[in-house]
């Protein structure tokens, strides 16, 4: 076995949890002796703290949250905020008056620890996947007032395209100085979600900072991920996989283990710590 790996990050939808939303027992045994042996356990989500905790339940065996793609980290144990980043009120701004210019439908959520609630503009196309997302949120969305000066500084921005990509690579070139990351709906699985945020976040710095903060190198990590938005810590640590859910363009580039309704994450950490599925299982 190999001892020399220190933290496990894995995603979350489409990766840890499986297309009925819940974790295997296999997975959350495989979290416990994980955390047994004094390894490292870390979420690295698009999903704000408060989708986090809708998720998974409070003692969940996990040690780290990074949510939103980066833009903060939470120390679980201690129920502390690590860091947390925001877009200043004139980057926000910038990309609302952009968005609509495109009319294009978005999304733009409050500062963490609020970042669960936002306002919302809706270009009038049809865009189902939108208004799942306005349903899912409901209580904490309100209509965004054109014309009117946002104002304020934001967590992120979400904007809800159709499945194309060559329409998400132009709208991309109008934010050269901001991070645009493309994920795939988790609602319906086909749309397209451009979240941008300030230009330094990113799952890759979230992991780096956490790694900074409890002395772990990068050699020591591994990392499991799925979609488009895990690109940066797939990239970034040399020790990445992706389950076989994930698309073909990912699979291409990253060791495979099972799927996320086989207890992928329970493959991907006995694979890399050189552990047969026969040993794991005693």
């Amino acid at each position: 076995m190999r001892s020399n790996l220190k933290m496990f990050v894995t995603d979350l939808d489409g990766t840890l949890l499986n297309d009925q939303g819940t974790v295997s027992e296999e997975d959350i045994n495989t979290l416990k002796k994980l955390g047994n042996q004094g390894v490292i356990r870390v979420i690295a989500t698009g999903r704000s703290p408060y989708s986090y905790s809708k998720a998974l339940p409070d003692d969940f065996p996990v040690d780290y949250l990074i949510f939103s793609s980066g833009a903060g980290a939470v120390d679980l144990e201690k129920k502390s905020l690590i860091y947390k980043t925001e877009l200043s009120t004139d980057q926000v701004q910038l990309i609302v008056n952009e968005l609509m210019r495109h009319k294009v439908d978005f999304m733009v959520h409050e500062p963490i620890p609020s970042n669960h609630r936002f306002l919302y503009y809706r270009s009038g196309e049809n865009n189902p996947d939108f208004d799942r997302r306005l349903a899912v949120y409901q209580p904490y969305s309100q209509p965004f007032a054109p014309g009117v000066e946002y104002g304020s500084s934001a967590a992120q921005i979400i904007a809800v395209l159709p499945h194309d990509i060559e329409w998400f690579e132009k709208l991309k070139y109008c934010f050269p100085e901001l991070k645009v990351i493309r994920a795939t709906s988790p609602l319906d699985g086909h749309s397209i979600w451009m979240e941008i945020f300030r230009r330094d976040v990113s799952k890759a710095s979230g992991i780096e900072h956490i790694c900074k903060l409890i002395g772990v190198k990068s050699h020591e990590v591994v990392t499991i991920g799925n979609d488009y938005n895990d690109l940066d810590m797939l990239n970034h640590f040399s020790n990445s996989y992706v389950v076989s859910n994930a698309p073909e363009e990912l699979k291409k580039l990253f060791k495979v283990v099972k799927s996320n309704n086989e207890s992928g994450f329970t493959d991907a950490v006995n694979k890399a710590l050189g552990v047969s599925p026969l040993c794991a299982a005693h």
